[in-house]
């Protein structure tokens, strides 16, 4: 007997984008407040209207930020201190 096999088309979005030094330590420092902390006053201060249905994103990105743009930046301020250390 033959099965019946349905499809369902999904589409996907990923982006790549760059940032410098000041962007990242700027998302850092935004995450590091921490992701209830941040919702807590957004919503008290601007509501919930528009961000509330990006929740879940939104947790994502600070999660992702948290995890990579501190260890980014520590590298970079020891890099540039070793740059410096050995022009002395």
């Amino acid at each position: 007997m033959a099965q019946l096999i349905t499809s369902k088309p999904t589409v996907t979005v990923e982006a790549t984008f760059r940032l410098n030094e000041q962007e990242i330590a700027a998302l850092d420092a935004l995450a590091g407040y921490g992701t209830e902390a941040f919702l807590k006053v957004f919503y008290e201060k601007l509501g919930r209207s528009y961000l509330e249905q990006h929740e879940a994103g939104l947790r994502s990105v600070f999660e992702t930020v948290r995890k990579y743009a501190g260890p980014a930046l520590s590298r970079t301020h020891r890099a540039r201190k070793i740059l410096s250390e050995s022009e002395q």
